[in-house]
């Protein structure tokens, strides 16, 4: 994996990929925050060596490399998933890259479904803590200890100041700002009845099918990393309407200009 790491990385500073600071991961819907960032390069993901192809058809595509809050920061316009059929190592192969790059810090933004009712769509949920059931780990590989330690704590996997910075901010700018902890599924069906008890019951607050992989990476290179969730729909297992992802898109449309508050307000305190 080095040698396709460095390939990747040499071909990105080819195109102008200069010591980025901060990382960012845009989830599903949330295209937004690029139109605030001065672009110095960008590249599609199907032209970038060695890099998976997002399958997905509201994911952009695009690593974008500019100037955000007076910070540079590399931006992944579109994700991958496990339910695309890739690895995990797939999945978190671009967090390798940005931190190969140089960020320090990673921001990862996702779009989720509420399981604690007390939380509505549209709001904005700070993860604290995760549960993976994605049913694997993305350093379950050989090899991997050549990139960093097998055995990575994670006992406190999201950075407790970027947090307490992301609180601050949201209670400046009057933007409600839950905290829970996020369960991470393959998906791509959404859940049953019976599957959002379950998720309730073993302490999830939010659930979605990305962030975890990275999150774990992240905590593998050593990159302070936080994450938020747009919570686009409520999971009520007594109440279950079937799921339109043209809404659940849209919904991550209207919460996003909040996000965007949050993520360019905390750029540039770093």
């Amino acid at each position: 994996m080095i040698k396709l790491i460095n390939e990747t990385v040499d071909y990105l500073k080819s195109k102008g990929f200069n010591d980025p600071e901060i990382g960012i991961i845009l989830g599903t819907g949330l295209g937004q925050l690029t139109e605030e960032i001065e672009v110095i390069s960008e590249v599609s993901y199907n032209h970038i060596p060695n890099f998976p192809t997002a399958t997905v058809e509201f994911h952009k595509g695009k690593l974008i490399f500019g100037t955000l809050a007076g910070k540079k920061v590399i931006v992944m316009q579109g994700r991958f998933h496990v339910y695309e059929g890739y690895s995990l190592q797939d999945v978190t192969y671009p967090v390798r890259i940005m931190e190969k790059l140089g960020i320090k810090t990673l921001l990862v933004s996702n779009a989720s479904g509420a399981i604690n009712l007390n939380f509505k769509k549209g709001e904005l949920m700070l993860i604290t803590d995760h549960i993976n059931l994605q049913g694997s780990s993305p350093l379950a590989f050989k090899g991997v200890e050549a990139l960093g330690e097998r055995f990575t704590d994670m006992s406190a996997p999201y950075n407790e100041d970027i947090n307490a910075q992301f609180r601050a901010i949201a209670a400046e700018h009057q933007i409600t700002l839950h905290e829970g902890i996020y369960a991470s599924v393959v998906g791509p069906q959404l859940e049953t009845r019976a599957e959002y008890r379950m998720l309730k019951i073993i302490g999830a607050d939010a659930v979605g099918m990305s962030t975890v992989p990275e999150i774990i990476v992240a905590n593998h290179l050593k990159i302070k990393v936080a994450a938020v969730s747009v919570l686009t729909d409520e999971c009520d297992p007594d109440n279950l309407k079937p799921v339109n992802i043209s809404e659940i898109i849209a919904m991550a449309g209207k919460a996003e200009p909040h996000m965007i508050t949050l993520f360019k307000t905390l750029i540039k305190t770093i």
